[in-house]
């Protein structure tokens, strides 16, 4: 493949930031867009030295559990990264609430607990937060679909099921948010940062953010004082200009045609896809994921040359397509105050932090190309710092269930 149809210019980049940037304020005031913008109704508390909680970890393939304490002021997570259970059954047809319940609950109560404690539930999905803290699930994605879930609560009957099979000591609430709110309480240090991101390239993308509530427009009158509200963009819903044919394709061939555009060009679950639309005649394992691709740019001897090529450019088109969406709400962000110089990133996913024995690795292309945006935008002086935090799923939804 001669022509790289994966390369963006800086212009096509800044494009596709600022139409996330357009798509972000429209989503900020009426419901319904396709950059969603879903208020998240909790405010991250500082943890006190009792705090416990129960965290539930549900993403796109795995699914953790792991008790997360607060005794000394640091995050204790027991065990060290949880309990881990492959659960890519759910995108098996026929799955049932009933069946993902009993799934849930199997690790949840193998623990075992002297003391009542709330439940942290960090559902990597699209659901619209509850102002009791609980979320009503909008859609699923990452192949998954269990139809009669849609459109109801997601925490409520699971913690009344979990309570059924453990009467002795209760759960005494249940907290839903997005991995991406997850990540975004995870890394909040308060006045440290002028603003505070949560991005998940994993599987699949998602960003979060803090917005000022007198800023969202589709709120309630009642809620507009609520100061600083964590959002979960649904950001992998983003349809950017300067798609290729081979994305077309990749869509058409997808279970959710039209949606997830963002998502499809960039994430885990569909780079190997992309590759596979490139090369139409010719036979690829049925699961090739991130995983395999940064395999094949890290072993190219073992591969057809134009195959590791291609993969290469698939790989550095998702690095700064992220570095564009993250410049576009970087933009938000400071039209909404313009004292904002100092963002705090706090990364989620498997891709993100991918490394590549020949080339650079992901962080540092994604990093350098969104300076070079913002520098592009006339913000030489606004720095986003990349704060990694181990198990930041776990412990900001366990901020999240205490706060």
């Amino acid at each position: 493949m001669k022509k790289n149809v994966f390369e963006l210019s800086t212009q096509q980049l800044k494009e596709i930031a600022e139409a996330l940037q357009r798509e972000v304020e429209k989503g900020l005031e009426r419901p319904n867009c396709q950059i969603k913008c879903l208020p998240t109704y909790i405010s991250p508390k500082a943890p006190q030295e009792k705090d416990k909680a129960v965290v539930l970890d549900l993403g796109g393939t795995n699914y953790r559990v792991a008790t997360v304490d607060f005794s000394e002021k640091k995050a204790a997570i027991h065990p060290q990264n949880g309990w881990k259970k492959d659960l890519s059954v759910m995108k098996t047809e026929g799955f049932t609430q009933d069946d993902l319940f009993k799934e849930l609950a199997d690790p949840i109560l193998e623990i075992k607990r002297e003391d009542e404690m709330p439940i942290g539930y960090c559902f990597s999905y699209a659901a619209e937060s509850m102002t009791d803290g609980d979320g009503v699930l909008l859609h699923w994605t990452k192949g998954v679909n269990i139809n009669e879930m849609i459109g109801k609560p997601v925490g409520k009957p699971l913690l009344e099921y979990l309570n059924e099979k453990s009467p002795k000591v209760p759960f005494t609430g249940i907290k839903v948010i997005n991995d991406t709110v997850a990540s975004l309480f995870a890394g909040y240090e308060g006045e440290k940062f002028d603003a505070y991101i949560g991005l998940i390239v994993g599987t699949g993308t998602n960003m979060a953010t803090f917005i000022h509530s007198e800023k969202i427009g589709k709120l309630n009158e009642a809620d507009k004082n609520f100061g600083a509200m964590p959002i979960n963009l649904e950001s992998g819903n983003f349809c950017p200009p300067h798609l290729t044919s081979i994305d077309n394709t990749v869509d058409a061939l997808s279970d959710s045609r039209g949606k997830q555009r963002f998502e499809k060009a960039i994430s885990g679950m569909y780079l190997g896809e992309i590759l596979k639309a490139v090369f139409p005649l010719e036979e690829f394992e049925k699961k090739f994921d991130a995983e395999r691709l940064t395999s094949m740019i890290s072993y190219p001897d073992i591969y057809k040359e134009d195959h590791v090529q291609v993969a290469n450019q698939i790989y550095v088109r998702s690095a700064k397509l992220v570095a564009a969406s993250l410049a576009g709400l970087v933009k938000v962000l400071i039209a909404h105050n313009p004292k904002v110089k100092k963002v705090c990133l706090t990364a989620e996913g498997s891709l993100f932090w991918s490394s590549v024995r020949f080339g650079r690795n992901y962080k540092d292309m994604c990093m350098e190309e969104l300076q070079n945006l913002l520098n592009e935008f006339g913000y030489p002086d606004v720095r986003v710092y990349v704060e990694p935090v181990e198990n930041a799923n776990l412990i900001g939804t366990a901020i999240a269930a205490i706060s």
